[in-house]
């Protein structure tokens, strides 16, 4: 079964996390499940009003696990790619949505889930010239 096909969780770490702006338009309601979790392998780094993740090891985001209601994933998904500037298939000029191993807080451990990750593009203007976050955790506590 192709990734897409698979109807999986959706690490969230900027303003779809519970709690902020994008959360109640694109997610309340539509999710069975939210639990905090980690991502591995990447660094938060501030954008105009919210993070961009870009892949770097021993870096590590904090977020949450997100699990979409069954009977919305489809229409969950698209909006979700619309909100990041992605196509379809994934691809983007700002993010990018790639599956990524996450990492639970409970007994399940690491599960594969699907992340927006910053373009490449986008992610080396950020290492040159971008404000890291510290701490991975977005917003700033």
């Amino acid at each position: 079964m192709a990734a897409e096909q698979e109807r999986l969780p959706v690490f969230v770490y900027g303003t779809l996390r519970p709690g902020q702006a994008n959360h109640g338009r694109y997610l309340r309601g539509r999710t069975v499940a939210e639990e905090p979790a980690r991502l591995r392998g990447a660094v938060l780094f501030e954008g105009p009003g919210y993070p961009y993740a870009v892949t770097e090891p021993g870096g590590e985001v904090r977020g949450e696990l997100v699990r979409v209601v069954p009977g919305a994933y489809a229409a969950v998904l698209a909006s979700l790619d619309e909100l990041e500037g992605c196509a379809a298939d994934g691809t983007g000029e700002l993010y990018v949505r790639v599956v990524r191993p996450v990492l639970t807080e409970g007994a399940e451990g690491a599960v594969r889930a699907w992340v927006y990750l910053a373009a490449e593009r986008t992610a080396r203007r950020l290492r040159v010239s971008g404000t890291r976050v510290t701490g991975g955790s977005w917003p700033r506590a």
